[in-house]
């Protein structure tokens, strides 16, 4: 490459990079896509937010262009990055989920021909491309090109979570229009035990505008509580304490205004705080399982096209960090109604015992 234009090309703008990356990439000049690849890479992370708001949806469309055995991972983390800094998560959702639900397809299917093979499924091999070598892609079979593709969605696809908890944590109708149809093949990965997708699978299972049934075991009442955005249900119990205690319709202790603020700000905390939330419930299902604080509002099951929730007296104290799951994801909790007595009455009775709920072990 001559000197001068690698010398403009260093002083070009990320704008000037992406339209660069959109040419070569549109006339399929393998070298010239790798270079200003390496530059888009190099330019992203000190380019003014301005230019990253424009490039963001311009590097996701690209998304699909690249194949699928090049760095599209490294691409989508561009693009989410620059959704970090204030690119439009909708117009990036697209390309960047739909790579992720191909990869998660594709290392599914890894998987499937790796024990079809006769190995046991603790035998699936880490995630690490140093694995991929003649005999792994042998073992896999059918055609080379496709055998190098799901090793690598096998190798890479928790490198996709950064980008698509940016665009997920960041918009609603990200989560509406997406999140329901790559949540199964997420957790059907997530159980082989070989890859981390909690924080993947714990913003996919997110719950927006969701009516939430809520029977208070101790006084005999219920609720309506409509939620959203809730990332797990340390969160959901702190809400859940701020709406119905801190709102005088049952006793126990209101959570402080700080652990509620950071449940609920839009502006995510700065680095982690010393605030702490204390335990005022246990969360049961209907049928009288304890729902884990570490589990989230989706673990709810729903009964007669309701999710039903039973609070009853903590069996013991706890308290953790107030921070939540997502910082970038606010939650919301409101009391939509008070259940009449006759309401209240027909929920219980759709418990375990009829009358009310068996307490958890």
């Amino acid at each position: 490459m001559p000197v001068i234009f690698k010398r403009k090309r260093e002083a070009m703008g990320l704008t000037a990079i992406v339209s660069e990356l959109e040419e070569a990439v549109a006339t399929r000049d393998g070298d010239r896509t790798g270079r200003a690849f390496t530059a888009m890479v190099n330019s992203v992370q000190s380019a003014p937010d301005t230019e990253r708001v424009l490039a963001g949806p311009r590097l996701a469309a690209l998304l699909p262009a690249f194949p699928p055995t090049g760095p599209r991972p490294m691409l989508a983390m561009a693009a989410g990055f620059c959704v970090e800094h204030g690119a439009d998560p909708v117009d990036c959702a697209e390309p960047i989920l739909g790579g992720v639900h191909q990869d998660l397809l594709d290392a599914l299917e890894f998987a499937r021909r790796w024990t079809s093979t006769c190995a046991t499924e603790n035998e699936l091999p880490e995630p690490d491309e140093k694995i991929i070598d003649d005999a792994l892609l042998a073992r896999l079979g059918g055609d080379r090109q496709e055998a190098v593709r799901l090793a690598l969605a096998w190798c890479s696809v928790e490198e996709w979570q950064p980008p698509a908890l940016a665009v997920l944590c960041r918009s609603t109708e990200v989560r509406r229009r997406h999140a329901s149809a790559i949540l199964p093949a997420c957790r059907e990965l997530a159980s082989l035990e070989r890859h981390d997708l909690k924080c993947l699978a714990y913003a996919l299972a997110v719950l927006d505008d969701e009516p939430l049934v809520v029977l208070h075991r101790p006084t005999r009442t219920g609720f309506e509580v409509r939620i959203g955005g809730i990332g797990d249900n340390f969160q959901l119990h702190t809400l859940l304490a701020h709406v119905l205690v801190g709102g005088g319709h049952v006793p126990g202790t209101v959570p402080s205004a700080e652990s509620v603020r950071l449940a609920t700000d839009p502006e995510p905390a700065q680095g982690r705080s010393q605030a702490i939330a204390t335990g005022t419930f246990e969360l049961l299902t209907a049928d009288g399982e304890r729902i884990w604080n570490e589990g989230l509002p989706d673990d709810i099951p729903v009964v007669e096209g309701h999710r039903l929730l039973v609070l009853d007296e903590p069996t013991y104290q706890r308290s953790w960090n107030a921070d939540r799951f997502f910082p970038h994801l606010p939650g919301t909790a409101e009391l939509s109604r008070v259940l009449t007595p006759d309401e209240t009455r027909n929920w219980f009775a759709r418990t375990s015992s009829g009358d009310g709920i068996h307490r958890a072990s």
